[in-house]
């Protein structure tokens, strides 16, 4: 198992044990509830919510070929998923580096975030921002199609 789905199956697991007890203590209605609470963050908080992941020399590559921004990102972070949720529809069209899956996309994080892996880091024309506010990105993106 990769440590992207760490945080998903835990969630999933740990929401399943609550829900067990209180399904036992007589209480299946706010088991049921509670464990469907836990499955829905869990399933916000896994790799399933982003679009598909390329390797950071691809996505170089296809972002030279059709001037589309690149969004480095890692499973779990909350700045992650705030930027995909408010790109909306519109995060398909971007360019996406799971960092954990790729070496070579960490350190271009680490590069352009003196040393640290901060994330999101938005790539567009070859310039990175660390963390930027999702209104910008959606210009960016609007700019280059």
């Amino acid at each position: 198992m990769t440590r992207a789905w760490i945080l998903p199956v835990l969630l999933v697991l740990g929401g399943s044990v609550v829900a067990t007890s209180l399904a036992l203590g007589g209480r299946p209605g706010s088991a049921v509830a509670l464990l469907l609470m836990f499955v829905l963050i869990a399933g916000v908080n896994s790799p399933l919510v982003f679009p598909r992941s390329v390797g950071a020399l691809e996505a170089q590559r296809r972002s030279e070929a059709d001037g589309r921004p690149v969004v480095f990102w890692r499973p779990g972070c909350a700045y992650c998923l705030r930027l995909r949720i408010r790109l909306g529809r519109g995060a398909r069209r971007l360019h996406w580096v799971d960092i954990w899956r790729d070496p070579a996309g960490a350190a271009a994080v680490r590069a352009a975030a003196d040393g640290n892996e901060t994330v999101p880091t938005v790539v567009v024309a070859g310039r990175p921002h660390v963390n930027p506010d999702p209104a910008w990105v959606r210009e960016q993106l609007a700019r280059s199609t």
